[in-house]
């Protein structure tokens, strides 16, 4: 119904979404729990990795067949890959600051308000790509740099609106903490009610703007720090995704033949009215998502973004338990 996951490659189909899920979860792991996975990770391979990017941006200038030829060249191309990786890359390294306390930035309280400047900044990157579909071909199809073919209209506008609403879904902004073994920057405010409708509205987006690669970056990407968030590290949700997000950026910028030509690669259904209907429920997800953001606001009488208002939910207490200095701050 969403993806075309059938015939003789269906089974490899599944077999590499398990293999892209558990190995995000593993790597994110590993990043989380060890200074020197995250070092590593965020700092030694993106900025070996940027090196190849600009070789690459070098040679296909100067018309290298090697890098004319290169799938990151050929298939990765967009504004929107490189906004999304270094953002994405950016934001894992002020969350290591933050956990690891580095510099006086890293003790500061005005540093803590970060984590939520760079998830919005991650929003409105695809905000403004789901826009861009709208207007370049509302109503009927455009082929993007990369050669894929993508829908514009009302799905877009809606998914778009839904991302705007979603930002102001964050709540406590400067509520961060770090837990007692110093593995993770907890943001206990941002609960179920943001988790969930951030889900929804990311995956109508890859599955608007990235229908080659929405089977895999918009299910096992953010059911990887989902899973995480709801099962062993509660208030640990952004802090898996920006993880796991600039892990698979870089993957997925290297070796995109994985995603668009190989026997592991997965197209969507790329059918406008399924993605209307997706888009529809991402708006209403995030309406209500924000409307339980004011009723909860309105009961504490606490401004939602300079106070924490999830306060006495299981999830926010159970978050808290893991903080440092949660018996001061209770």
């Amino acid at each position: 119904m969403l993806f075309q996951v059938y015939g003789e490659n269906a089974i490899y189909q599944w077999i590499g979404w398990a293999v892209v899920f558990i190995s995000l979860i593993l790597i994110n792991e590993l990043a989380r729990r060890t200074r020197a996975g995250g070092v590593f990770c965020f700092i030694v391979l993106p900025a070996g990795l940027t090196i190849y990017f600009i070789a690459i941006t070098v040679g296909a200038a100067s018309g290298a067949e090697w890098a004319l030829d290169n799938p990151t060249h050929l298939y990765m191309n967009s504004w929107f890959h490189y906004a999304k990786l270094y953002a994405a890359t950016i934001g894992c390294i002020g969350f290591m600051a933050l956990k690891y306390r580095w510099g006086a930035i890293g003790k500061s309280h005005w540093f803590k308000c970060f984590p939520f400047v760079i998830v919005a900044i991650n929003i409105l990157i695809a905000v403004v790509s789901d826009f861009e579909s709208a207007v370049r071909a509302f109503g009927t199809t455009w082929v993007s740099s990369e050669g894929v073919t993508l829908y514009g209209g009302w799905h877009n506008v809606f998914n778009g609106i839904a991302g705007l609403i979603n930002i102001f879904v964050m709540t406590g902004w400067f509520g961060i903490y770090v837990s007692k073994k110093k593995q993770d920057m907890l943001w206990p405010d941002m609960t179920w009610v943001f988790i969930i409708s951030y889900d929804i509205w990311n995956f109508c987006y890859t599955y608007n703007c990235l229908p080659t690669h929405s089977f895999y970056c918009g299910l096992a990407l953010l059911l990887a720090p989902t899973v995480a968030a709801f099962l062993w590290n509660k208030g640990g949700w952004i802090q898996n995704r920006a993880f796991t997000l600039a892990i698979w950026c870089m993957f997925a910028q290297c070796f995109s033949m994985f995603l668009d030509s190989s026997v592991f690669a997965v197209q969507s259904v790329n059918d406008p009215n399924v993605n209307l209907a997706i888009s529809i429920v991402s708006l209403l997800a995030n309406v209500a998502a924000i409307g339980y953001v004011i009723y909860r606001s309105k009961k504490l009488k606490r401004n939602p973004y300079t106070n924490e208002i999830f306060v006495g939910t299981k999830d926010y207490e159970k978050a808290m338990a893991r903080a440092e200095d949660a018996p001061k701050v209770a």
